[in-house]
């Protein structure tokens, strides 16, 4: 199945669909009470680990925490996080191989705009974002002119398609907020290039 038919959830909504990629959301991909069982399920299991970088000619603390999973591990992988790939790659009909976790543990945790490497994905391949826990807002901006702006509030049991193209025009990142917001998990399914 290509991924460019994505789903057949009528709740779904075409944010990009154009030469320069395929971006969509479907809200309701996950009802609440699994999404709450899932987000529970996963903040426990994994051993979550904070990161630092370096930006701005010096070391920074990565705002945020990390974690991740080769889905062929499964011994490995939460019971909770093959049941979200098991319905994600059903769906998408893609063969997701790893999911990089990321937990946002309040408003002053955030991403920076973005792309994905794109030596570090199969050719061809999207990347879906499953999101539990609190709602956080997702900023995609065009990388050129007509430089469009869009804002994408994903919340609990929400999913977010980016095809493969979108890495290449568009960044995505999910900005500090200063009102009070408990905390989101974010799953980011991928299909990793062989070298990874």
């Amino acid at each position: 199945m290509s991924q460019l038919s994505l789903f057949t959830q009528a709740a779904e909504t075409i944010v990009v669909s154009d030469a320069r990629g395929r971006i969509v959301h479907t809200p309701d991909f996950v009802p609440a009470d699994v999404a709450r069982a899932w987000f529970d399920e996963v903040r426990g299991a994994v051993a979550w680990e904070a990161q630092r970088r370096w930006m701005y000619e010096r070391e920074v603390d990565v705002p945020r925490l990390v974690g991740h999973f080769r889905l062929a591990e499964a011994a490995h992988v939460p019971a909770a996080i093959r049941a979200a790939a098991r319905q994600v790659i059903a769906a998408t009909g893609v063969a997701f191989t790893s999911v990089g976790l990321n937990l946002y543990r309040d408003g002053r945790d955030s991403v920076a705009p973005h792309n994905d490497h794109l030596d570090e994905i199969a050719p061809g391949s999207p990347i879906v974002l499953l999101s539990l826990g609190a709602t956080r807002r997702m900023t995609i901006r065009a990388k050129l002119p007509p430089r469009r702006t869009f804002h994408v509030d994903l919340a609990a049991g929400s999913l977010l398609l980016m095809s493969y193209e979108t890495q290449r025009h568009y960044t995505h990142g999910v900005p500090k907020v200063s009102d009070p917001v408990g905390p989101r998990i974010s799953l980011a399914f991928r299909v990793r290039s062989a070298a990874e």
